[in-house]
């Protein structure tokens, strides 16, 4: 078992749903009570592009972007690194590819608050930043749960992302993914067994987690009663 790759996907898992937070409920807010009906299927659009595109084809356009072309050599001027094969790029590949798990639940839980509850508050006098986090934020918890566990296994178990942006630098960007593909062709089986299945069961528990706290699971159950 490689600790160092598990403890690097998880740092990294860490850090991209807290930028995912900052950026996807506010856009999850716009899309699901914003008026420009035109803006926000396009804009939907583009976040939920990582969704169908293949991961290789993303990480191959995000390693231009990020190479001596695009935005990398902004970068490189201004920290004196380069973005490329770094954590800080891996961050930033995984906030786009993981994107559509969070603004998509966030959306989702945010439309289902009753509008009259948010139109009330207002009424009464409350801010919407106080109508946000006294009424919709409360109503949306689930939503919350089910973006914050998603969004984070997602980018624990990313691979051509990473792959592609990163490579397999040890200690750097070589994450828990990575560090199975090479235990695998390294014919060392037993050590890929391992990192599997504690994948494996990770990826269960969130999932048990998350269906666990959901109304929809008892609605479905209702069906057959």
């Amino acid at each position: 078992m490689d600790w160092i790759a598990l403890w690097l996907s998880l740092k990294l898992s860490f850090w991209t749903t807290i930028c995912l937070y900052l950026l996807g409920i506010p856009l999850a807010y716009w899309l699901s009570f914003g008026k420009k009906r035109k803006w926000k299927i396009l804009v939907d659009s583009i976040v939920s592009l990582p969704l169908v595109l293949p991961p290789t084809v993303l990480g191959f356009y995000l390693l231009i972007l990020f190479g001596n072309s695009g935005i990398g050599t902004v970068y490189s001027k201004l920290f004196g690194k380069s973005l490329v094969f770094s954590f800080e790029g891996l961050l930033i590949a995984s906030i786009i590819y993981s994107l559509p798990f969070m603004v998509q639940n966030l959306a989702g839980a945010f439309s289902l608050v009753d509008s009259k509850l948010i139109e009330a508050s207002l009424c009464c006098g409350e801010s919407q930043w106080n109508t946000f986090f006294k009424v919709i934020f409360p109503l949306s918890l689930q939503g919350f749960l089910r973006g914050t566990v998603l969004s984070f296994t997602h980018t624990l178990g990313e691979f051509g992302i990473v792959l592609m942006v990163g490579g397999d630098i040890p200690g750097k960007t070589r994450t828990i993914s990575i560090a199975l593909y090479d235990q695998v062709e390294g014919l060392n089986y037993q050590g890929a067994n391992t990192t599997a299945l504690v994948l494996l069961l990770f990826s269960f528990f969130v999932l048990f987690l998350v269906y666990s706290t959901s109304n929809s699971q008892w609605k479905r159950k209702n069906l057959f009663i």
